[in-house]
């Protein structure tokens, strides 16, 4: 009888499991994009102030920074703020990359690049830039890169960002 009892119990646990999974919705990959997708993205984004941060999972500066990147996307997205973020892992760190962004919970969109042209990406981003992580870059109302950050920064560094870029 108890182990009767015991296998019911389980049934129904694992019945009530699977029915709230089947009901939540399945968390969706960042979108990929590759040159033009990145340039649509700006385009649609002019006339606010856009931060856009290229980051990775195995990259451990982008890792500490990202949670302070989503604090001042929500701290500023009041003032017209919009912050992007794109992942430069690849399909080997999907499960990874699923994970971070699970755990965090960014307020922003975050995409991913498509494999392939990485010389070309990386110029089409900024001429010269290598592709050192993390790299922010920043663009005023007009679209125009008004300034790149490379390597991690401290909330102070963009916070005085920000404040340059909401104050034109």
């Amino acid at each position: 009888m108890r182990l009767r009892m015991l296998f019911l119990s389980l049934g129904i646990a694992l019945l009530l499991t699977v029915h709230m999974d089947a009901q939540a919705p399945a968390p969706r990959d960042p979108e990929l994009i590759d040159i033009q997708g990145y340039q649509k993205i700006l385009q649609q984004l002019k006339g606010k102030p856009v931060l856009v941060n290229f980051w990775a999972t195995w990259c451990e500066p982008c890792r500490d920074e990202y949670p302070m990147l989503n604090q001042l996307a929500k701290q500023y997205a009041p003032q017209g703020l919009k912050v992007v973020g794109v992942s430069m892992d690849q399909d080997g760190d999907l499960i990874l990359m699923r994970r971070f962004l699970a755990r965090y919970k960014p307020v922003f969109p975050n995409y991913r690049k498509k494999k392939g042209n990485e010389e070309a990406f990386m110029q089409s981003i900024s001429p010269g830039w290598t592709g050192t992580l993390p790299s922010t870059f920043f663009f005023d109302k007009d679209g125009r890169q008004v300034g790149h950050l490379t390597g991690a920064g401290t909330r102070e560094t963009y916070e005085s960002w920000i404040h340059t870029l909401l104050s034109k």
